[in-house]
């Protein structure tokens, strides 16, 4: 081969080595100008994973090929490559069985592999992989072409250097990243896990426990809870976060179309099925695979799913082959999944592969103050929208806001909000440049805090104190209540400089019902009567 040929093919990929390109773009350009040089039906680069190849690039062969796994000890060709001190090329009459008999593009009918070479790349003196060349002609390579193919196996492993490097630095600078977060951690849409109340904090110690392993994790909670920013926080915080994640609605299907959504069909698999696809299974390999509101899922599919958790095998619909996947499953359901099963409508064996880790996410309503963390979030995402200066709640809308019960939880507040800043907006004739919330632009229901003023009420008639004549008067559990109560609301009071509106939402309970448990309790709301 001249130089007039291997310069034009050699020099943009030594360019390449200074690019920032994603891996598979490298191998693609490394494979097409590696049949520039050597002119072929087909070309592979396969790496070592433990006692199989797996291809990273193919040119000239079958798409499906990527999904292959070839072991070595079962496709000698490729165990004498291993094992060869430099390039290798098969005789047209070998013995040997080729790995790509069939596989090459184009090709009508089974028509087998006549010419083959290869090489291994190493990486740190140590074998990483292997290029491979194919011709569907005997006689296609020379011995001329096994000292070129030395030459590229050379840069190739240069090629695959750089690129392992790159994605070391990319997951280190992530490690970096989200090490400096802590918990706050950033997850796609823009969105991160926000709260402070205990229940938020220890669901963050769980999402942070469980992230790194693959152990499958069931999570459960209410609608609107957030249960899908969950999973996305799991995904962004494992070692499979720079892989895929996919999520079904499982909800959102009808039966029938399920099983294909999940494992994929082949053409004629059903009416409709005019061409092959792949199941989010597949699409989700190496990365995670997030089923929202698994409970859904008709017993059929529970069964089939539970054979691809426990041995990672499927089957596309209309298809006996076998595919091998690698995926983490985050579940999540709004319904009590113990419950499902009780209930005879979800198979005792899959709700517990399910639920291998548990995950409760909290209702809104049980999260205290962090409806306020969450409004201001919110509140930030409309005004940006609106292009407002500013946008805040008055007291009395917080108030309202820590007082509703929000039984649609998180989503309900979000899109609360978005409702009342625009119903605050239309009382202006002129945009404002700050634009204030009141309670009354919420419109909530006329029950707000019915709950939490059912809850005050009933401390309050614990904490009564019993009559004189009561024999009860000099029990001590009941005095000591009564001296927390007085501890904590005296406390509030002075940490909020006796505003009593902000004394009662630091304390969870609504201005009035504080005012009668003050006066209830002997408890003076005025400042001078603290000081000596």
């Amino acid at each position: 081969m001249t130089t007039d040929l291997i310069l034009p093919a050699l020099i943009p990929l030594v360019g390449d080595l200074a690019r920032d390109l994603p891996a598979a773009e490298r191998y693609r350009r490394l494979l097409q100008a590696l049949r520039t040089l050597l002119p072929c039906d087909a070309a592979a680069l396969l790496k070592l994973d433990g006692e199989a190849l797996t291809p990273l690039a193919v040119d000239g062969l079958s798409a499906d090929t990527l999904g292959r796994r070839f072991r070595v000890d079962e496709h000698q060709r490729f165990a004498a490559l291993l094992k060869a001190k430099g390039p290798l090329r098969f005789a047209a009459d070998s013995p040997l069985p080729d790995p790509y008999d069939g596989l090459v593009d184009g090709v009508e009918g089974h028509l087998p592999v006549h010419d083959c070479v290869g090489c291994t790349v190493h990486l740190d003196d140590r074998p990483w992989g292997l290029l491979t060349l194919d011709a569907l002609v005997p006689d296609r390579f020379s011995e001329a072409d096994l000292a070129t193919l030395a030459s590229f196996g050379q840069l190739a492993a240069a090629t695959v250097s750089v690129a392992s490097r790159i994605v070391q630095l990319q997951s280190r600078v992530e490690h970096e990243s989200r090490r400096a977060e802590g918990f706050r951690m950033a997850v796609p849409r823009g969105r991160s896990l926000i709260g402070r109340s205990p229940a938020a904090r220890e669901l963050q110690k769980q999402i942070s426990l469980v992230a790194c392993s693959d152990l499958p994790v069931l999570i459960q909670g209410e609608t609107g809870v957030g249960k899908e920013l969950v999973a996305e926080a799991l995904h962004a915080a494992s070692l499979r976060a720079a892989r895929p994640m996919v999520s079904l609605n499982c909800a959102a299907l009808p039966d029938t179309l399920v099983e294909s959504e999940l494992f994929g069909h082949v053409r004629g698999a059903f009416t409709g099925a005019v061409g092959e696809r792949l199941g989010k299974f597949e699409l989700a390999n190496g990365g995670t695979l997030f089923l929202d509101e698994v409970g859904e899922l008709p017993p059929p599919v529970q069964a089939k799913l539970l054979r691809v958790l426990q041995g990672g095998q499927l089957q596309r619909l209309g298809s006996d082959r076998e595919h091998r996947v690698d995926v983490r499953l985050i579940a999540a359901s709004n319904r009590n999944l113990a419950d499902e099963v009780r209930a005879g409508r979800l198979r005792a064996d899959f709700y517990h592969r399910l639920s291998v880790y548990p995950l409760w996410v909290p209702a809104l309503r049980d999260r205290g103050r962090d409806v306020l963390l969450l409004a201001g979030f919110f509140l930030e995402e409309n005004r940006s929208r609106l292009g407002l200066g500013g946008l805040r709640l008055d007291t009395d809308a917080q108030d309202a806001l820590l007082m509703y019960d929000w039984p649609g939880n998180v989503r309900e507040l979000e899109h609360l909000l978005s409702r009342s800043v625009l119903k605050a907006l239309s009382r202006h004739v002129r945009r404002p440049r700050i634009l204030s919330l009141e309670a009354h632009d919420l419109s909530l229901p006329s029950d707000v805090g019915r709950a939490s003023q059912r809850q005050v009420e009933a401390v309050a008639t614990a904490t009564q104190s019993p009559p004189v004549d009561s024999p009860k008067n000099s029990n001590g559990l009941r005095d000591s209540l009564l001296a927390y109560e007085r501890q904590l609301i005296s406390e509030a009071l002075e940490a909020n400089e006796f505003n009593g509106a902000a004394a009662a939402r630091a304390l969870g309970i609504d201005r009035g019902n504080l005012s009668r448990l003050a006066r209830r309790l002997g408890v003076s709301m005025q400042a001078k009567e603290f000081k000596n």
